[in-house]
């Protein structure tokens, strides 16, 4: 079995009790790992997460060892890093024996052609049209912030901040993201405005695919199009506790997991 997972937010400042948090998480890892030849992470797995935090092991101590432990059983872990974990730079895969993935990836899963990305920052060439100017300054500004964080010379940069400041930074930048969100909870937009299938649909113009799996928006949605792909949002870990399973003919189920 495959199994697609995104958006655990381990470690979110948000959270009553993170410590209990991050062990349901990893004993959902614990009970996939039964019969998964493959695990996909899709992005914002640690709610903040720059390569210094070694530092500080014991944060995410029982989080690596279970990741560990999936890649010593053999076990495939593709780690795709999102808009709160870019700043891997190779401890993270040394240390748990993942697979890092930086951006999109186009991949043969069980016989079935697939796009993977955590999601943020896939908007298709005419979003800006679409909307009236003050959406169009707000994705604007995500997508130089964006940039931003991306950018090679300013994470060397932040990388000489003493980790005690830079991890508060981080850690309370994702708090107000999360307060957010669980203030107001995200909503589906509907086929015709939201991002991703846009996105998708955009893509098949050019080459089909059978499956887009996203994490990022924290939405449920397992979407067929009329060219027959499917475009799947697998939720989160976070407060959906949402994700996808996919069996050897290819064929994805959208599960929940009760804890």
């Amino acid at each position: 079995m495959i199994y697609f997972l995104s958006d655990a937010h381990i470690g979110s400042r948000a959270l009553a009790d993170r410590v209990a948090h991050e062990k349901q998480v990893c004993d959902l890892l614990v009970k996939l790992s039964h019969d998964a030849t493959a695990i996909y992470l899709l992005g914002d797995w640690f709610d903040f997460w720059y390569e210094y935090v070694w530092g500080k092991p014991e944060e995410y101590a029982l989080t690596l060892s279970t990741l560990r432990s999936l890649t010593d059983k053999g076990i495939e872990v593709h780690y795709f890093t999102g808009n709160h974990d870019i700043w891997t730079f190779g401890w993270l895969e040394k240390q748990t024996g993942v697979k890092i993935h930086c951006g999109p990836e186009d991949l043969t899963i069980c016989g079935k052609r697939c796009m993977l990305a955590h999601g943020d920052g896939l908007i298709p060439s005419d979003m800006l049209a679409r909307y009236p100017k003050s959406v169009r300054r707000k994705i604007r500004r995500f997508m130089l912030l964006r940039s931003i964080f991306h950018n090679s010379l300013l994470q060397r940069l932040f990388a000489l901040v003493p980790p005690a400041w830079g991890n508060a930074f981080g850690y309370e930048w994702a708090r107000r993201s999360r307060m957010k969100e669980l203030a107001e909870l995200v909503a589906y937009k509907g086929e015709n405005d939201e991002e991703l299938v846009l996105y998708a649909k955009e893509q098949e113009k050019s080459s089909h695919h059978d499956y887009y799996i996203f994490g990022h928006r924290h939405i449920e949605l397992d979407l067929e199009l009329a060219t027959g792909a499917r475009v799947i949002i697998i939720g989160d870990m976070f407060r959906q506790w949402t994700y996808a399973q996919m069996n050897d003919q290819g064929q994805i189920t959208m599960m929940n997991h009760e804890y």
